[in-house]
Formats: C-alpha cells, sequence, structure tokens
C-alpha cells in the first residue's frame, strides 16, 4: 500500500466517522471544556459538559473519580483541569472508576503510567474486561491505541476503602453494566461537614431489548436487578449528588447559579438524591412496560 493510499484510508475513517450519531462525543472533544471549581469543600469538578470526573483533596494525595471519554483531547483536557482547579496531576495517588465503559476509562491508562496512580473499579466489570471486552464499547474510540486493563483493586459489595483522609464506602449497584458502584463519603470546607453520593451508571442504553438479547439476558432480567439497585441505595443520607452525567443534577446551569449568586451552592440539596434516584425507576417501568421493548 503506497503512502498516499494509506492517507487516503485515513481521510475515509474520518469521514464515516462524522455522520455517526455518536459522533459529537468524539469530534473536537476540546469543545466541551469546562473551567473546574470547588463544588463544596475538599470536593472539586474537573469534567467536561457531558461526562463527569471529580477531585477530592483527601489531604495525603488526590482521589480522582473517572477518568474521561477516550478518544483524542479527552486526557489533555482533565489534566488541565486538574492543573486549573490548584492541583498536581501527578498527586492523583488513586482513581475510581464509576463502571467500565468507554466514557470513563479514558485517562486510566495515562495516569497509572504517568503518576502510578492506583486504579479501582467494580470486581464484575474487571471481568467483563476480561471476558466481554466487547461490552465496554472501547471499539466507539477514535484513538485505535486505547486499551483495556486490569485494575489494582477489584472493589466488592460493601467494601470501605480510607484515601488519605477520606474513607469511603462502596456498593454495587448492576444495571447500566454489573459492575456500577455506588459511593458514600464525607467532604468539608473546614467548618461543616457534607454526605456525598455517588451513583455510577444511570443509562437505559443497556437496557434495551436488543443490547440485552446479544448479552445473554432473554428475560431482561437486568432491568429488575436495575431497579432493586437503586432502591438499596435510595434511603442513604446524601447531602451532595456527585453525578455520573452533567444532566444527572443539572451541573451546568447549578454552576452557572453560583457564579451569579456568590455564597449561594445549588449542589447541597438533601433532596435531590432521592428525587433522581425516583425519577429513575419510573422512567426504567415505563420501558419495561413498551411493547416494542418485550
Amino acid at each position: 500500500m503506497s503512502m498516499r493510499s494509506e492517507y487516503e484510508e485515513y481521510i475515509a475513517r474520518q469521514e464515516k466517522l462524522k455522520p455517526h450519531p455518536m459522533a459529537k462525543y468524539w469530534i473536537n472533544q476540546e469543545s466541551r471544556y469546562v473551567k473546574p471549581f470547588r463544588m463544596y469543600g475538599n470536593l472539586y469538578y474537573v469534567g467536561d459538559d457531558w461526562v463527569c470526573a471529580h477531585l477530592v483533596d483527601t489531604g495525603d494525595g488526590l482521589l480522582l473519580f473517572d477518568a474521561g471519554n477516550c478518544g483524542g483531547g479527552a486526557t489533555a483536557m482533565l489534566v488541565q483541569a486538574i492543573w486549573e482547579a490548584g492541583f498536581n496531576p501527578a498527586d492523583v495517588k488513586w482513581l475510581v472508576l464509576s463502571h467500565g465503559h468507554v466514557d470513563h476509562i479514558g485517562a486510566v491508562n495515562f495516569f497509572r503510567r504517568m503518576f502510578g496512580t492506583k486504579i479501582y473499579l467494580g470486581a464484575p466489570d474487571a471481568e467483563m474486561f476480561r471476558t466481554k471486552p466487547e461490552y465496554s464499547i472501547i471499539q466507539e474510540s477514535t484513538d485505535y491505541m486505547d486499551e483495556l486493563f486490569e485494575p489494582d483493586v477489584e472493589i466488592q459489595d460493601g467494601d470501605v476503602i480510607r484515601f488519605g483522609g477520606t474513607e469511603v464506602r462502596f456498593r454495587l449497584v448492576p444495571g447500566h453494566t454489573e459492575g456500577v458502584i455506588a459511593c458514600f463519603f464525607d467532604v468539608t470546607n473546614g467548618k461543616e461537614t457534607k454526605r456525598v453520593g455517588y451513583y455510577g451508571g444511570f443509562g437505559f442504553n443497556t437496557l434495551q431489548k436488543d443490547f440485552l438479547m446479544e448479552f445473554g439476558d432473554p428475560t431482561f432480567k437486568m432491568r429488575d436487578i436495575y431497579l432493586e439497585s437503586v432502591r438499596k441505595v435510595r434511603d442513604e443520607k446524601v447531602d451532595i449528588f456527585m453525578p455520573n452525567h452533567t444532566n444527572n443534577v443539572d451541573l451546568l446551569n447549578k454552576r452557572q447559579y453560583m457564579l451569579d449568586h456568590p455564597g449561594e451552592n445549588p449542589f447541597v440539596d438533601g433532596e435531590a438524591w432521592k428525587k433522581y434516584l425516583d425519577g429513575k425507576c419510573e422512567e426504567l417501568k415505563k420501558l419495561m412496560a413498551d411493547p416494542a421493548q418485550n
């Protein structure tokens, strides 16, 4: 193959991607950059305008939740956001992943190789990487050198893990994937302490009929598992609902509200967690009642 034909093949791959429904998440990722900000106390937002990433200053190293999208640009944005928030990315000692999908694992291998960051992933999703790697959807990445990984720690239901001065309690909440994690921990502004709740994956794309049939779940039992997962953490005390995607808490508008109303913090909301989880249950029940999905 000549250099000219190789170049033409390369351009053809780009053109093929552009009309794809998900192309907006892979092309010009830098356009989604969000200036990082302090959500509350020692909790910071360092994600983009679609997929979330959060940083906790534990007092003895940085704890990062999620690693951004795969594909060009996302890892650089995450590194820039951490710098711009006032921290050194090399101080990220631990990286906890919400689940094992392509849009949340992008910077994992970079942080591990560059900084020795320790990687944490729900045990069922670690097994998915080993036995059904296609369900990570990594094949949608536009960077063909993106690859899966073995986590340093496979999170089990009920684990309590200390990261520096921050203790995190984990629950496995299968549904969006089998290894979705929920977790709960305290943050402080030096005067008050608030309880953070994180639910690592709400999407119904993996609960659609065609997906479940291919996945090997012809009776759609994962939908019932999802409902049970939500129920088991629904009544946790949560002062700050830490989102997995920005639409979970209307993050961008709440950030603008903080800028427009100094001294007010709409992220501190003791009802947001229960309200959103209840809403997802109702949405899923409607999907389950749809004849086209059965």
